[in-house]
């Protein structure tokens, strides 16, 4: 037998910019993060925008041809920029890969080239998906437009769409050249999604940092009345974490440790259950009220720290229940359909299934087994809280 063992590492860089009004001809952000890689002729960036961004800014195509007509030196438009759906649909419709990949083929988009997606996590995911695969990896700029992808799903480093009735079957870890943090694409938000991403701020300071959590319920009501200098604090310190995570022992996820995802093994499904009605973070802030209250009930979280994080999602205008959590299943011991939840999460990494729960806020630890009385007690224990509120 003759064997050749290969091994060799490769290095990724990319920044995590902040700025406001990046089609500003002034503006220069874009431009420093572009790699001429010693040719003179402009290089090509394709755009691809969130249909529901494109709208809540109607004035964006003309600021960006704008912008590359000023700096023609450097940049050129092959293209129109593309208008494609946002939000799940985007991860939902094939049609829609199809659709940017074509568009990377007929304009003659390599991987010297830029595509260049601005929009909400999910047309973000599936533009990064597009990018993976194209010539093999051609280079991703990604400018999120929304809370929850400016401090999470838009600084990392995957890229997915869903199939098989399942979120992001499809997928890949490939790293973008940069991400832009441009504050302004806030201003236009509905308050769900100002209020969702949120949650996601939540999650990492319950796992990761007690003094981040305390400094999220202090700006409580400022976030809630649309604080954009609380919200640009919040938005940097999570997008830190998010980052400093993914630059640790496991960026693409080899092993079965996921503690980033601290709530969401419950929130997929309830996206799924709810037929996307509810937003991304609006799902994980049941998931983390979830399993907050089943590491209170396992006699790890103590009650007044339960309570005490049920009380800032509360404040901070979320539900705590929806009907979806208690739906039941056809068969004869009528488990609940989220439990199914579980199993799932545990398939989509592969190895042991293994769920993050907090011992006390900012401190969380991995199991691997979650007890199914208890999570049906969890879920009515919300249900009961959820019926209270309503009838207060």
């Amino acid at each position: 037998m003759r064997i050749i063992q290969q091994s060799f590492q490769v290095q990724f860089n990319y920044g995590v910019f902040f700025t406001e009004g990046m089609f500003n001809p002034d503006n220069r952000v874009l431009l420093n993060v572009l790699q001429p890689d010693g040719r003179t002729e402009p290089i090509k960036l394709l755009f691809v925008i969130d249909s529901g961004v494109a709208a809540a800014h109607p004035s964006l195509v003309k600021d960006i041809k704008a912008y590359a007509a000023h700096h023609a030196d450097t940049i050129t438009l092959p293209a129109e920029p593309l208008i494609l759906p946002g939000g799940e649909d985007a991860k939902n419709n094939p049609q829609l890969v199809q659709d940017l990949l074509e568009a990377v083929n007929n304009f003659g988009i390599c991987r010297h080239s830029y595509l260049v997606a601005i929009g909400g996590g999910a047309l973000l995911d599936m533009a990064g998906f597009a990018a993976a695969v194209a010539h093999r990896g051609i280079r991703l700029i990604r400018i999120p437009t929304t809370v929850l992808a400016q401090n999470d799903s838009g600084v990392g480093v995957k890229n997915s769409v869903n199939a098989f009735h399942k979120k992001n079957f499809l997928g890949t870890f490939a790293p973008p050249v940069a991400v832009i943090n441009d504050s302004d694409f806030l201003l236009t938000l509905e308050d769900r999604d100002w209020r969702a991403g949120i949650s996601e701020a939540i999650k990492v300071a319950l796992i990761k940092d007690a003094d981040f959590y305390t400094s999220i319920k202090q700006n409580a009501a400022k976030l809630v009345a649309r604080d954009m200098p609380a919200m640009q604090d919040l938005i940097f310190r999570c997008a830190e974490m998010h980052t400093e995570h993914i630059s640790g022992k496991d960026p693409f996820e080899k092993g079965s440790s996921r503690p980033l995802d601290f709530g969401h093994w419950a929130a997929h499904k309830l996206e799924q259950l709810t037929e996307y009605r509810l937003r991304h973070g609006e799902a994980v802030a049941i998931g983390i009220a979830l399993d907050v209250v089943y590491s209170m009930l396992a006699g790890m979280l103590s009650k007044r720290e339960c309570e005490d994080v049920l009380e800032l999602i509360s404040t901070l205008g979320f539900d705590l229940y929806v009907p979806e959590l208690s739906q039941q299943t056809d068969a004869p011991e009528q488990a609940l359909q989220i439990l199914k939840g579980l199993s799932e999460f545990r398939e989509h990494l592969g190895g042991q299934l293994t769920i993050m729960l907090l011992n006390k806020i900012g401190e969380g630890v991995e199991v691997h087994h979650m007890d199914e009385a208890l999570l049906i007690q969890a879920v009515k224990l919300l249900q009961e809280r959820q019926q209270k509120a309503v009838s207060a």
